[in-house]
């Protein structure tokens, strides 16, 4: 493996994360609590949702299959936008959303060349907004029905980070020169920033198998969730140049060559998507799992599980410009029993 670039003195936070990658079990979950949470209903009637962002204070929402983007006004939706040429299929289609500094609208979809990143200028006022026409950011990201990546999110650094699956084809997430299984770092504009670990490439680590969620602590320190196969899902901490294993080991390896996961869990416990840092807590939506499960970012050994089975699959969760905590629930996307009024936004009100 190429060596790691050291890691800044990112303070305690960063320590104890690295420290739990050794301390918990290497064959069991971290331990673990259960607690029930309570949630309000802001928005029902979605049809295979991907992900939420914001713009100032409005919300828009990806819908995977349909290629929308909707606006969310009240307790209702608009579409705001439709994303041309977007090919769904499996786990592909109309995926993750990011807004920068400009209030600019990043897009994650799947089209002709494959997997690819453009960017939007928002236009309008909140109620009746439009996009402009599309830029693009990167394209040509390696894509299939499986193992698709999907999720985009700005640093603390102001980077673009995007997560790419190994899209089928494992071995190749141990290939720096593929860019499948992997996590990207752009510049806004996607041009490869000069301080990346590897020269000209805009690869931030690798060996990955399905990153799904990503999210920074107080402190920079970078955390991403990702889907495991048979054996682990993961909660991971982040090194520039890091290799994270996949696919010759699968949660902790215990590997000198590789990162290991600060927590694991078994897939149908799990299947982490979208995670955020709210109140020194790493929330993380989770599918098969169908939890809302919490990480204390002071203690990362242990966790609590919110709102077990109420609303079924969970993708997304965010914090609002108004600091409240929502999630999008994903049980209209063929692998789960909706109900009606699915999906949903919920936004979480007790814990």
């Amino acid at each position: 493996m190429t060596p790691m670039r050291s890691l800044p003195a990112l303070g305690a936070v960063t320590l104890v994360l690295l420290t739990a990658c050794s301390a918990g079990s290497s064959d069991g979950p971290a331990e673990r609590t259960d607690a029930r949470g309570t949630t309000e209903t802001v928005v029902t009637g979605l049809d295979a949702p991907w992900s939420i962002t914001f713009v100032g204070d409005t919300p828009l929402v990806s819908t995977r299959d349909d290629g929308e983007i909707l606006e969310v006004t009240g307790d209702d939706t608009r579409v705001a936008g439709t994303i041309d040429d977007v090919e769904p299929g499996g786990e592909t289609g109309l995926m993750g959303l990011a807004t920068d500094d400009r209030d600019r609208l990043y897009v994650h979809s799947t089209g002709p060349g494959g997997n690819r990143v453009q960017r939007y200028a928002v236009e309008g006022r909140s109620g009746g907004l439009s996009l402009g026409d599309a830029e693009t950011i990167v394209d040509g990201l390696p894509s299939a029905t499986i193992h698709s990546g999907g999720r985009i999110a700005f640093g603390p650094d102001g980077m673009l980070y995007v997560t790419v699956g190994d899209a089928g084809v494992s071995d190749a997430a141990q290939d720096r020169t593929d860019l499948a299984g992997s996590i990207l770092r752009l510049t806004p504009d996607g041009d490869v920033p000069a301080d990346n670990p590897f020269d000209g490439s805009p690869v931030y680590s690798y060996g990955h198998r399905n990153p799904q969620g990503l999210a920074w602590a107080s402190d920079g320190t970078m955390l991403a969730s990702e889907f495991g196969a048979d054996t682990w899902d993961e909660l991971n901490v982040i090194e520039p140049g890091g290799n994270y294993g996949w696919p010759v080991v699968e949660g902790k390896g215990d590997d000198d060559r590789f990162v290991d996961p600060v927590q694991q869990w078994r897939p149908d416990e799990a299947s982490p998507s979208g995670i955020e840092i709210h109140d020194g807590t790493i929330h993380i939506a989770n599918l098969r799992g169908e939890v809302l499960r919490t990480v204390p970012v002071a203690d990362p050994s242990s966790s609590t599980e919110l709102l077990a089975g109420e609303h079924g699959r969970l993708r997304d969760v965010v914090t609002t410009p108004g600091g409240e905590l929502w999630l999008l629930t994903n049980n209209t996307d063929g692998r789960g029993e909706p109900t009606d009024g699915d999906d949903r936004i919920l936004r979480l009100t007790g814990r």
